[in-house]
């Protein structure tokens, strides 16, 4: 079943052929997939600043760490699923590849129902408990609840195209994303400039965008990839694979929720600092999101690439992919670190509204600081993708945790006294501290062949 689909529709396996090739040919297609996922942000960002002024600006980027934390969980919940779909396709075994997609649906489907109804009864209260400004708290509450509506079309996506992406499909899913995003630009433009909908105009956008792109995915998968097609009387949860998809899946969710609490417990810390350093802060995180895209891209496919090797129990393969993996992390590092210290201060200027010369300053002073730091999460980046491809989610949870909360607690420390520059010095001390116990872990891990 599994070799018909490979000869019909290209499908590849990560089990032969050169890993290198394997890896810049995942990523390549999701790098661009995110860049344009985190454009509906971008413009939004750019749009509202130009169009509805700083105090906008402030209430999208103060409901931003909310809205992150769901997404991540659901997006963790695949992750943790589709290492599970990829060790099935590395040994062949479409039957279970099949449940365990279904398993995934019916599980997210529960999970999106629930945040959808908390969603809305909680938002105001976070809102509050991270002190958001009072002349942006209701277009913050506003924006959040519009953005909750589109949640079940976030997971619908996000199951899917890790489906895809599996089985060696990352291309698919990047095509219905730039279709979104066109449309997000375009009804930006109509609900914010137009309409004069203000945040309210962004957030539907937005989420019409997500519908667009989850509709488009589960028709093409529906048509065109029968192993991955699951009919109604198909889609209920098998209990072993719910447990395992449990297993990895919340422990994963978990560990991509790390993220976005920390950051909202910065926001914290940030919105204390006045309306400038806000929005200077929402600004410099829109630029680390895209910098981080391919690092994070090469360690989606670093994962698929080692889950397919240790389902087809080839352990070789699995030690040369992480290897391989930080040699292309480090080579984007260089990269990336000359084009931020090019074009820092024409891309703050991008997100600035007219006249704000201190949002300007105190991002570029990040920016400047930042390029060199980014080889850091290169490495973080890489070793969690080998750690997930192994099904060691408990070591990617560590990691993470360590991170953004060590980058927290030097935030409260160094930005009351350093401004952004203390925020950047923040983040290093976070990676520092990741990394001190990732390498030693993975090298016991290794001599004790992978006991979890």
């Amino acid at each position: 079943m599994l070799l018909g689909c490979e000869e019909v529709y290209g499908l590849k396996k990560m089990t032969e052929g050169g890993i290198t090739g394997h890896l810049i040919g995942y990523a390549l297609p999701m790098i661009f997939g995110n860049i344009f996922q985190l454009t509906y942000n971008a413009v939004d960002s750019i749009i509202i600043g130009k169009a509805a002024g700083e105090a906008a600006v402030a209430a999208v980027a103060a409901a931003n760490p909310v809205m992150t934390i769901l997404i991540l969980g659901v997006s963790g919940l695949c992750i943790g699923a589709s290492v599970l779909m990829s060790e099935f396709y590395g040994s062949g075994d479409g039957e279970c590849l099949k449940k365990e997609i279904a398993t995934t649906l019916v599980a997210g489907g529960v999970f999106s129902a629930v945040v959808l109804v908390l969603g809305f009864l909680l938002s105001e209260a976070l809102l509050l408990w991270m002190n958001v400004p009072v002349d942006a708290l209701d277009m913050a509450m506003l924006y959040l609840r519009i953005i909750f509506v589109g949640f079940p079309f976030t997971f619908l996506y996000n199951a899917l195209s890790s489906a895809l992406r599996s089985v060696g499909d990352a291309g698919t899913p990047v095509k219905f994303l730039m279709l979104a995003s066109v449309c997000n630009g375009l009804l930006d433009v109509v609900f914010i400039c137009l309409l004069e909908l203000g945040v309210a105009g962004a957030a539907l956008a937005t989420v019409i965008a997500e519908g667009l792109s989850a509709v488009l995915c589960l028709v093409y998968v529906y048509r065109h990839i029968p192993m991955l097609r699951i009919l109604p009387g198909e889609l209920k949860a098998d209990r072993e694979l719910l447990k395992r998809t449990l297993r990895h899946g919340c422990v994963t969710a978990l560990q991509q929720s790390c993220q976005p609490v920390g950051k909202a417990l910065i926001q914290g810390c940030i919105n204390q600092q006045g309306t400038s350093v806000i929005a200077a802060f929402n600004a410099v995180n829109r630029v680390d999101d895209f910098a981080f895209i391919p690092e994070q891209s090469i360690s989606h496919g670093m994962m698929t690439c080692v889950a397919q090797n240790r389902g087809a129990g080839n352990s070789r393969r699995v030690q040369e992919t992480l290897k391989k993996g930080l040699m292309l992390e480090v080579l984007y590092w260089v990269c990336i670190c000359a084009v931020t210290l090019l074009l820092r201060t024409p891309v703050m200027k991008l997100f600035a509204p007219p006249g704000s010369t201190e949002m300007i300053r105190a991002g570029v002073e990040y920016l400047t600081i930042m390029a060199f730091l980014y080889v850091m999460p290169a490495f973080t980046n890489g070793m969690q993708g080998f750690f997930r491809g192994m099904g060691n989610m408990k070591a990617t949870l560590a990691g993470t945790a360590i991170q953004i909360f060590v980058r927290a607690a030097f935030v409260y420390i160094l930005v009351p006294r350093m401004g952004m520059t203390g925020a950047a010095y923040a983040c290093m001390a976070g990676w520092t501290l990741m990394l001190l116990y990732e390498v030693p872990y993975y090298f016991y891990c290794k001599k004790y062949k992978w006991v979890n």
